[in-house]
């Protein structure tokens, strides 16, 4: 029997890989086309998964500190928007939305707003 498709589920197991600083799983929970988008740019900033675990090798799963807290969770059939809190990147804590579109494959599509 298969498992229904739970798209919370590739969120909050990213999630976890990330603040573990286990790059295998993270990168795991995302399809090989996957494309990242920093709003307000309209064109993607990472594009695929062999760029995705670079981008996050070099610039988080390095830092000693680094951590994300998730302050809100909403989910919309295939969408899951993440609310976070980011330590350990800068020298103050970071509010983060994250929209993570999640195909039956995985997370195929992410958007990211960085709070002031």
């Amino acid at each position: 029997m298969t498992q229904p498709f739970d798209p919370e589920g590739f969120a909050q197991r990213q999630l976890d890989a990330y603040n573990a600083r286990d790059l295998a799983s993270f990168v795991r929970e995302y399809t090989e086309e996957v494309q990242v988008f920093r709003l307000p740019d309209t064109a993607p900033s990472i594009v695929g998964r062999a760029a995705l675990a670079a981008h996050y090798r070099d610039n988080r799963f390095n830092l000693p500190d680094l951590h994300a807290e998730l302050v809100n969770r909403m989910v919309f059939g295939n969408k899951v928007i993440d609310q976070e809190r980011v330590t350990g990147v800068q020298d103050r804590p970071m509010e983060v939305a994250a929209i993570y579109e999640v195909s039956p494959g995985g997370i195929s599509r992410v958007w990211f707003v960085i709070g002031e």
